[in-house]
């Protein structure tokens, strides 16, 4: 369908939209006619990912002049493919109505283990490895080896694209990392590197936040994307965890000792050239004494990652002269292990500022804060220098040199944090030395500054107003929509206590009391007997759900669940969990039914959907709050109160709310799906709590289903299964449309439409 918002004529793959498709296209296009950042909340199921690309695409087409190109962020490769699979569908569409005018070039980009199709390459079995297996047959001095001598094994592919040269391009269309795969076996081309290069000619691109929020990645991937560019982080309610590891470093005893060794291969490297070709040693010392940019004009197979402080805050000067000659650079390499492996060994925990921390290293190991900064730098350079290729084994040295850079750049907005075991194991010594980010609007602030609209979309942004407040921006639009039902297929529920009154929760004075567990098991129990097909539980933690099950085993309870449904569990293995899945899945799938157990902040519960009959009920045991005595999360939270005004409870518990609604969000994945919600926890009773969740859960949350004991809840679920089953009209034409056809949208006028959407 074909229709107006304004000036742009909207292009829809599709004979009818929800009416929150079509409110949150026009909210979406004042923020772009507005040149500004925006934040909207749409409930999961109701196609965000296709309104957001009808829009978008739609609004450069009718703007021809001002070309825009479209940035979308997805958090998993899963997400990407998905939607690079919605903008092939739009832009059949788009091209059968509008012509050959209405092509574009999307692609998706992935890492090389992703998009690699040299056999030989792909063999190593983790990412690392396939970057450094890659970079052994693609770096300049390996290629100019094998001209001389044949037996140097090279890239066929890598070669073939760089043959090809300016003749290299991707025709018009829609690539997903499959078709990227495809077309370079076809043409014989590499896949990476051609998507790389035509990420700055295409007109929309799909990948990582990282490529955009990590300035490792972003400063090789995404320093060329122009400014008129329209970027979207897609269920971006995690967004300032994903900012905050952006910028975080951990050092551990291992990390110095691997550091520690890769150091001495430096030092071998260093003295064979000194042997064999010492000109090599002293042109890099020229390259620094002049202060030349280093990697300004690189070949692109021969840049690694990039530097690790954000694109404003890096040095544009001379290396300092006392880590220009190579071993001397490794002598300060030397001292600043020498350092931190004191620092480790410690037996209390010690927090301190990057200032207290930098003034600490200058005393005892004459280290300033300018050669900190330039630690990273230092080592990039060295490493070209010394045509070194197995990257994957510097991983160490290079996390030093991270870490060394980060804290010599940042004084605000940071901690070092230095713990002599984890809290929650003790008698296990693990040291760890941790430079802590807790200020998320650091690493995404180049991109509020560099690009002219940056959307922030997912289904769980409750409450909305914390967001411009954590990530310090201020957004023109800022909307939460409500979902349009033809029949009220979500039943929150929230259970407050056990059929024998006693109240549940976990909180952690109650959450190991015989009464909770057990009341706990009877509500799974007398759900498994009438709930059809499958049920997904979430616990707060994986020791709380360990500790559960097995109480329940030993108690027979497990033992009755299992007469009517299969258990499985997720673990923190992917390839066991991923199995479980497949299992539970099959269960569903054959009528046998099932109840698949899982954790909250896990794989599951962020990026797996549960729709149809593989979910039509979650429990939530509890609320998912963060271990609130991590000394990490402490020092977050105590910058947080004293930046931003943001109370230490607020965040904790907005925090945990949005993980619940994450997990719960699982169920309902359209509109003709249905699903019930159990949040089984006093404290989801308390109106606090509560409001924080989503408007399109609290709008189906009743007042008669707020304080809910197990045999109360049975009866609520039996009812509302009985009406689910019932037929029902699926267009809404009695009272309230929730589907529109081409000739609604014409026939009402803009006020009626503004009325019926608010």
């Amino acid at each position: 369908m074909k229709f107006q918002i304004e000036d742009v004529t909207v292009c829809f793959p599709y004979d009818h939209i929800y009416p929150e498709q079509y409110s949150y296209m026009v909210e979406l296009k004042r923020a772009l006619d507005a040149k500004g950042h925006c934040l909207l909340e749409m409930p999961t199921g109701t196609g965000k990912t296709i309104a957001l690309l009808s829009l978008i695409t739609s609004y450069t087409l009718s703007k021809p002049q001002g070309a825009i190109k479209l940035i979308y962020c997805t958090r998993t490769v899963h997400e990407m493919e998905k939607t690079l699979a919605e903008l092939k569908l739009l832009h059949n569409y788009q091209v059968k109505h509008l012509g050959p005018a209405a092509k574009i070039l999307a692609i998706g980009l992935s890492s090389r283990k992703n998009l690699c199709v040299n056999p030989n390459v792909l063999e190593a079995n983790n990412r690392d490895s396939v970057d450094a297996a890659c970079r052994k047959r693609t770096a300049s001095w390996v290629r100019a080896l094998s001209a001389e001598n044949p037996n140097v094994e090279t890239c066929e592919f890598f070669e073939n694209y760089e043959r090809a040269a300016s003749g290299a391009v991707l025709p018009p269309g829609v690539y997903t990392l499959q078709d990227l795969r495809a077309f370079g076996k076809e043409k014989g081309w590499c896949p990476y590197f051609l998507a790389r290069h035509m990420v700055q000619l295409a007109n929309v691109v799909v990948y990582s936040y990282q490529y955009l929020l990590d300035p490792k990645v972003a400063g090789i991937i995404s320093k060329e994307m122009q400014k008129e560019s329209v970027v979207v982080f897609d269920e971006a309610h995690n967004i300032d965890n994903v900012c905050i590891e952006a910028l975080s470093v951990s050092v551990r005893r291992k990390t110095l000792d691997g550091a520690s060794r890769n150091i001495s291969r430096i030092e071998q490297e260093i003295n064979r050239f000194k042997a064999t070709d010492a000109n090599r040693l002293r042109d890099e010392y020229k390259r620094l004494v002049n202060g030349l940019a280093l990697s300004g004009n690189l070949p692109g197979s021969d840049s690694w990652l990039s530097n690790p402080a954000l694109p404003d805050d890096i040095l544009r000067e001379a290396v300092p002269g006392n880590i220009r000659r190579a071993e001397h650079f490794l002598h300060v390499l030397r001292r600043l292990l020498q350092y931190l492996t004191v620092r480790l060994d410690t037996e209390d925990v010690e927090k301190e500022s990057p200032i207290s921390f930098v003034a600490s290293i200058n005393n005892q190991a004459g280290i300033d804060q300018k050669t900190l900064k330039f630690c990273y730098d230092r080592l990039h350079s060295l490493m070209l220098t010394l045509e070194i290729t197995d990257t994957d084994e510097f991983l160490h040295v290079q996390t030093i040199c991270d870490f060394a850079t980060l804290v010599g750049t940042y004084s605000r907005g940071f901690s070092i944090i230095i713990e002599p075991f984890d809290e929650r194991m003790p008698h296990i010594p693990d040291p760890v030395l941790q430079l802590s980010c807790h200020d998320a609007s650091l690493a995404i602030k180049p991109v509020f500054d560099r690009f002219q609209s940056v959307v922030i979309t997912s289904g769980t942004l409750s409450p909305i107003d914390l967001y411009p407040r954590l990530l310090n921006f201020h957004p023109v639009v800022s909307r939460s929509f409500k979902m349009s039902l033809t029949r009220d297929c979500i039943c929150p529920m929230v259970l407050t206590r056990g059929s024998d009154q006693l109240p549940v929760s976990t909180k952690f004075d109650m959450r190991s009391d015989p009464g909770v567990v057990r009341n706990y098991g009877k509500l799974l129990v007398e759900m498994v007997s009438i709930v059809p097909d499958g049920i997904v539980c979430f616990f707060v933690s994986y020791s709380y759900m360990d500790g559960i099950i097995n109480t329940w085993n030993e108690s027979g309870l497990l033992k009755e669940i299992m007469q009517h449904k299969l258990v499985f569990i997720e673990t923190q293995d992917v390839v066991e969990t991923t199995l479980a899945l497949d299992n539970y899945r099959r269960a569903c799938d054959c009528g046998r039914g099932a109840v698949f157990f899982s954790v909250a902040r896990g794989k599951v519960a962020e990026g797996i959907d549960f729709d149809r009959h593989y979910g039509r009920l979650v429990i939530m045991f509890g609320i998912p709050f963060q271990y609130t005595l991590s000394k990490i999360l402490l020092a977050r939270l105590e910058y947080l109160r004293d930046t931003f005004q943001i109370k230490e409870g607020d965040f904790l518990t907005f925090d945990a709310l949005r993980q619940a609604a994450q997990c719960v969000g699982r169920v309902i994945r359209s509109k003709a799906d249905y699903g019930m919600m159990i949040f089984a926890d006093k404290r989801y009773s308390r109106h606090d709590k509560r409001s924080k969740l989503p408007g399109w859960i609290l709008s189906h949350l009743r007042d008669s289903h707020l304080n809910l004991s197990t045999d109360m809840a049975l009866h609520i679920a039996r009812e509302f299964l009985r009406k689910m089953a019932q037929p029902y009209d699926k267009t809404g034409s009695s009272g309230k449309k929730t589907l529109l056809s081409q000739e609604d949208l014409e026939k009402m006028d803009g006020s009626g439409m503004q009325e019926r959407l608010y």
